[in-house]
């Protein structure tokens, strides 16, 4: 049973992340990944994160397929035009993956060539429009395709952006990536389960399955950072204050992590753990939780 059927049939799932290599050697991420089986449903390959150069998403969810995982592949728009953007898309379908992220991207100035020129041609809403005209066998330029592919289509959102007009924004721009084809939404880092669930009471009209983002936290000063300079991310002063007091800081963001998880369970259909660093420690944070 796929990602897809999985939520279809309403079943709790759980998502990863892995961020391919910059250079070539796939040995260690690959041997860290395999951690992660049984313990997630699937797993994301993230697209030049933070606009930092790196293998290509493509490349390393097809490595990550041929070692059993199931693949939900990044897509983002910052680097590519409408010409390479589709042409991934059906290289992923020729290979056998579906799943697909798509993102607009960060600005190429946040990365470590911040003198590269950023492409957006098309933005979030546009490419979820171009993956349903590829799924009918056209291109976007009305150009008959020879073999139509087939996609499970998801896109992002920041369930607690911050302010009202925020929030309004980002609910603005699900429905329009919803009618454009999204079939599913993992969110930004949630940590306010209350907030969260304010968020779930006004979209659950979309009845698309929901996975909600959670990152554990390592210090004090990562929750800091996060609040400072992270859009629509907020930790709540209590749990910054409990990582700083802790002894063993692994043992209590675990432990945190999982209790966040069993908190959110009830609201959404799923979790995507942003584990960033953490990778080894997804089935220990999944086990935590008793999932």
């Amino acid at each position: 049973m796929n990602l897809q059927e999985k939520l279809r049939q309403g079943k709790f799932v759980i998502t990863s992340e892995v961020t391919p290599p910059k250079g070539i050697d796939t040995f260690e991420l690959l041997g860290e990944t395999e951690a992660l089986k049984g313990r997630v449903d699937a797993v994301n390959v993230s697209d030049g994160k933070s606009s930092v150069m790196a293998m290509t998403a493509l490349a390393l969810g097809h490595l990550l397929q041929e070692k059993g995982f199931e693949p939900i592949l990044n897509v983002s728009c910052r680097d590519r035009n409408r010409l390479a953007l589709q042409a991934d898309l059906l290289g992923a379908a020729a290979l056998g993956m579906q799943n697909i992220l798509v993102l607009t991207g960060d600005y190429a100035s946040m990365g470590d060539h911040p003198q590269t020129k950023p492409v957006f041609d098309l933005d979030s809403i546009q490419l979820l429009r171009a993956i349903q005209m590829l799924e009918l066998g056209q291109d976007m330029g009305g150009n008959e395709l020879r073999g139509a592919p087939r996609f499970f289509a998801g896109a992002t959102v920041s369930p607690t952006p911050g302010t009202v007009v925020a929030s309004e924004l980002q609910l603005l721009k699900m429905e329009k990536k919803i009618f454009a084809g999204a079939k599913f939404f993992q969110t930004q880092a949630v940590y306010d389960p209350v907030l969260f669930a304010k968020f779930m009471k006004r979209v659950e009209q979309y009845k698309v399955p929901v996975l909600a983002g959670v990152i554990p936290l390592k210090s004090a000063g990562m929750a800091k950072f996060m609040n400072k300079s992270v859009a629509g991310v907020c930790v709540p002063q209590e749990m910054i204050d409990k990582i700083a007091k802790a002894e063993d800081k692994t043992r209590t963001g675990i432990e945190m992590c999982a209790d966040l998880i069993n908190q959110l369970k009830g609201m959404c259909q799923g979790v995507h753990i942003m584990a960033i660093g953490w990778e080894k420690k997804v089935p220990q944070i999944v086990g935590a939780a008793g999932i």
